[in-house]
């Protein structure tokens, strides 16, 4: 079993919230002229965290890592693992 740091665990669940973000603002046509500024802050959120994660180079294990989230039950009820 692979240990997560705190600062991993940040930057997969940014990159959670980014792409569920994305995934609701371009499924509905009636977002996607405002897609830009309403993923503003979302994108910001999940730079600084893989920034701080140290994942510049290394997403085969940020993606390992958001996958082991996606999984968990405690992610899909919206609460934090």
């Amino acid at each position: 079993m692979t240990t997560i740091t705190g600062r991993e665990r940040a930057a997969a669940q940014a990159y959670l919230r980014l792409l569920e973000s994305t995934q609701a603002v371009l499924a509905d046509p009636r977002l996607e002229p405002y897609a830009a500024a309403m993923l503003t802050h979302p994108m910001a959120e999940a730079d600084q965290a893989l920034r701080e994660a140290g994942f510049s180079g290394n997403e085969a294990h940020l993606l390992h890592l958001v996958a082991s989230l996606r999984a968990s039950p405690a992610v899909e009820r919206g609460r934090p693992v």
